[in-house]
């Protein structure tokens, strides 16, 4: 078996060498030739976790063609921004029934459209593309932590094809049928993170956090129920596993971000420095126009949209949240 996985970032490294141990080979295509060559000379990605060793029946190449030659599955790891390019870029080389998984995590700006569904519309046949998400930070799966992850798709069988390739004593793989619901989560947790990271590095204490976390978690749940997911997805891996991790560990850069963020500093001196994009900082825009659409009462991601695009300050911020009079806790999903 042979799997093409499509972005050699932090996450694609990572799952490059979970794929390794359930396929005779994995072919990464990096957009950098240097990170093709570092893979194949060193079997080791020189930008991204630069210290993980990548199993031998790892392989790389920065030619989409070459990495796509023959993929019995392939795998999506290209950041949101960039994967309608990258998949349009990909189309020739893909089979009408090759297995599709996604990674990217999102929501595009312009269509509203879930990563799922951006690859649908450029690689045709969505039935055969699923979902990944839930709470892995790629420093400690490529170390063996053990971690869970959930996988979504419309035909069980693609589900099962990829947890086959992915699932091992230290990564645990689920399966669904929520595209949606997996999909909304993962793209709405990161904007949650950046307003905990914002509160924490603004001197607020455990039960702020909290209480973000707990009102994030319903704030996702009531998008994911107007977008026709399943509110209880939100409860799993791929909502309140991804959530907890996202916005309490040194390892997210939304939480990092958010940290510095009220420390002064800017999303593009941020960005410049770690060479990482702020995913939830272009979530922060398109959740907003997604729950305005919908007519989805989304007070702290308008917040942060308000904060991070619009000139608001953080003390602002703050005030717009604090402002509101308290509601039915679970309005917007048991109506």
């Amino acid at each position: 078996m042979r799997i093409a996985l499509i972005g050699a970032g932090s996450w694609g490294t990572a799952v490059a060498g979970l794929a390794a141990a359930g396929a005779d080979e994995v072919s990464v295509w990096a957009h950098e030739p240097a990170v093709a060559a570092g893979i194949n000379d060193a079997h080791r990605n020189p930008s991204y976790l630069t210290d993980y060793d990548l199993p031998a029946n790892v392989v790389a190449s920065s030619v989409l063609e070459r990495a796509l030659d023959g993929a019995d599955g392939i795998i999506f790891a290209t950041p949101s921004a960039h994967l309608r390019a990258v998949a349009r870029d990909a189309a020739d080389w893909i089979g009408r029934d090759t297995p599709i998984l996604c990674l990217a995590k999102g929501i595009e700006a312009d269509t509203g459209l879930l990563m799922t569904e951006i690859l649908g519309e450029e690689l045709g046949h969505p039935e055969r593309i699923a979902a990944l998400s839930g709470p892995n930070h790629a420093e400690e799966v490529c170390r063996g932590s053990l971690s869970a992850a959930v996988i979504a798709a419309e035909d069980a069988a693609v589900a099962e094809f990829f947890k086959a390739v992915l699932n091992a004593p230290a990564f645990r793989v689920y399966v669904s049928h929520d595209v949606v619901g997996v999909e909304m989560c993962g793209a709405a947790k990161n904007v949650i993170a950046i307003i905990c990271g914002i509160a924490a590095g603004s001197g607020l204490g455990d039960n702020t956090l909290a209480l973000i976390m707990t009102r994030g978690l319903a704030e996702i749940s009531r998008l994911t129920h107007a977008r026709g997911g399943d509110p209880m997805t939100c409860m799993g891996l791929a909502g309140m596993g991804d959530l907890v991790a996202t916005c309490t560990s040194e390892h997210s850069r939304n939480r990092m971000f958010g940290v510095a963020f009220a420390e002064g500093v800017t999303l593009e001196e941020y960005q410049r420095r770690r060479h990482m994009v702020v995913e939830g900082a272009a979530a922060a825009v398109s959740v907003s126009a997604l729950a305005r659409s919908l007519g989805v009462d989304a007070p702290l991601t308008f917040a942060l949209d308000h904060a991070l695009w619009h000139g608001g300050s953080i003390s602002e911020a703050l005030e717009r949240l604090t402002d509101r009079i308290p509601t039915s806790e679970f309005y917007g999903i048991d109506e």
